[in-house]
């Protein structure tokens, strides 16, 4: 069974800088490479991926971060925003929120749950995996 999520970019930057290879960050982005789960995404999001990844603070390899978003483009789906007419503290949240609504059955896997909604489909790295097991 495909499981459908949204990576929230904080996902991303935690599973490319840790140095734990067991970290829920780094089993999240092996299960999309193993189409475990498939990324949804639009062109809002893959362009905030590009610009956090590059960030000088996280020093980043250029062609590290070009193979991530290549990853996701790869084994994802480009879908549309389906509007939740919710207010997000910052409103560049909404779009990952809004994303996952436009595939039933879809999560949002993020590491700062309290930026969502308390929605089942918003979960961390961790209650990812759980799920994965489960199904």
């Amino acid at each position: 069974m495909k499981t459908y999520a949204v990576f929230d970019t904080n996902v991303l930057v935690s599973a490319m800088i840790t140095h734990n290879p067991d970290a829920p960050t780094v089993k999240v982005i092996e299960a999309m490479a193993l189409k475990k789960i498939v990324p949804l995404y639009n062109e809002e999001i893959v362009g905030e991926y590009d610009n956090v990844l590059h960030r000088d603070k996280f020093n980043l390899l250029d062609e590290d971060v070009a193979n991530m978003i290549g990853s996701i483009l790869k084994n994802g789906l480009n879908v549309d925003r389906t509007e939740s007419g919710l207010e997000f503290a910052d409103a560049t949240d909404a779009v990952f929120y809004e994303v996952a609504l436009s595939k039933e059955g879809s999560f949002v896997i993020t590491g700062n749950a309290k930026h969502f909604p308390k929605t089942p489909i918003v979960v961390s790295p961790a209650e990812m995996l759980q799920i994965l097991q489960e199904s």
